[in-house]
C-alpha cells in the first residue's frame, strides 16, 4: 500500500501524473498518518458496512476506509485524479470510484443502486467550501446512514455541534439536530495537510436517532422551515418565514402565538422542540 501521508510520496505522485492542486476545489491532502485510520475506526461500525465517501483526493482516506469496510464507493469530481487513484487504490477490489458531482446525485437512489440493502456509513474529508451544502443534502435526502463522520473546518465543527437555539447555531445545525446527535471527536491542526490551509480542522460524527423524532413528511417540511428561518437570520421569524415560505405575516404571527412565542421572536432563538412545533403548526395552516 502506497504511503500517502508521506509528503515526498505525494509530491512524487503529483509530478509523475502532472497533477497540480486546485485551491478552487479545496484540495488539501492529509499527511498526518494518524487521522485517516481514526476517521475509519470512528466512522465504520462493522467490517460488513458499506461506506460512501466524497472527495477521494489521492486516496489517503479511501485506503483506510477500504481496509475497515466491506464496500467503499467514493464520489470524486476531479477527473484529473484518475491516473493517480488507479495507482494508489490498486489492489483494493472493494472500492469503486464514481466520477460525478455529489450535489447532482439523488443520494437515496444512489445508495440503493450501489449498496442495495447493506448498511451504509458516510465518511469524508469535506472541502470547506461545500461542507454545509453537502451535509444539508445528506440530511434532506431521507437516506439512512449508520453514521456521518466528516472532517470539516474547526469553526464549522463547533457550529455543527452547537445546541439549536444558541448563538452559534445555523440552518445546518438545526438540520443535524433534527436527524441525530453531533459530537466533536478530535481536532486536526492545519499542519496535517499539504498544502497547509489557513485554518484548523476537526472531525465530527453525526449519529442518527434510533427512532425518528417525527414523520418523514414533517421532517422534510421542518427542514424547509429551518432553511427559510435561518436564510434571513437578522430578521424576525415572521419576516423570514413569510418571505422564505410564502406565508402571510398574520399566519406566521398566529403560528408563533400558538407555540407561545411573541411576534418579535427570531428563528435563531428557538430550540429544537419549538422549531418542530412551529413547523407542524405552519404545515397545518
Amino acid at each position: 500500500m502506497i504511503n500517502l501521508t508521506d509528503m515526498q510520496t505525494v509530491r512524487g505522485l503529483a509530478k509523475k501524473h502532472n497533477f497540480s492542486f486546485s485551491k478552487g476545489l479545496g484540495q488539501n491532502f492529509l499527511i498526518d498518518e494518524t487521522v485517516c485510520p481514526a476517521i475509519a475506526e470512528y466512522g465504520i461500525p462493522s467490517a460488513e458496512c458499506g461506506v460512501l465517501e466524497v472527495g477521494a483526493g489521492f486516496g489517503v482516506l479511501t485506503q483506510q476506509l477500504a481496509l475497515h469496510a466491506g464496500q467503499v464507493v467514493t464520489v470524486e469530481l476531479d477527473k484529473r485524479l484518475a491516473p493517480v487513484l488507479e495507482e494508489t487504490l490498486a489492489g483494493f477490489d472493494n472500492t469503486e470510484i464514481v466520477w460525478q458531482d455529489i450535489t447532482k446525485l439523488d443520494i437515496k437512489a444512489f445508495l440503493h443502486e450501489k449498496f442495495g440493502e447493506r448498511e451504509v456509513a458516510f465518511c469524508a474529508n469535506l472541502p470547506y467550501y461545500i461542507t454545509s451544502p453537502i451535509l444539508m443534502q445528506l440530511l434532506e435526502s431521507g437516506a439512512k446512514f449508520t453514521a456521518i463522520t466528516v472532517m470539516v473546518q474547526k469553526e464549522a465543527a463547533d457550529r455543527l455541534c452547537a445546541e439549536i437555539g444558541s448563538r452559534a447555531a445555523g440552518a445546518v445545525t438545526a438540520a443535524v439536530g433534527l436527524r441525530g446527535t453531533a459530537e466533536l471527536l478530535f481536532d486536526v491542526p492545519r499542519t496535517s495537510f499539504y498544502p497547509a490551509p489557513n485554518v484548523d480542522s476537526a472531525v465530527i460524527r453525526i449519529t442518527p436517532y434510533d427512532t425518528p423524532i417525527c414523520s418523514d413528511e414533517l421532517l422534510a417540511f421542518t427542514l424547509k422551515t429551518v432553511k427559510a428561518g435561518f436564510g434571513q437570520r437578522r430578521k424576525t421569524a415572521v419576516n423570514a418565514l413569510s418571505a422564505g415560505m410564502g406565508f402571510s405575516k398574520d399566519a406566521v404571527i398566529q403560528a408563533l402565538a400558538d407555540c407561545g412565542l411573541a411576534a418579535t421572536a427570531r428563528f435563531e432563538q428557538l430550540d429544537r422542540d419549538t422549531v418542530l412545533r412551529l413547523a407542524e403548526t405552519l404545515k397545518n395552516i
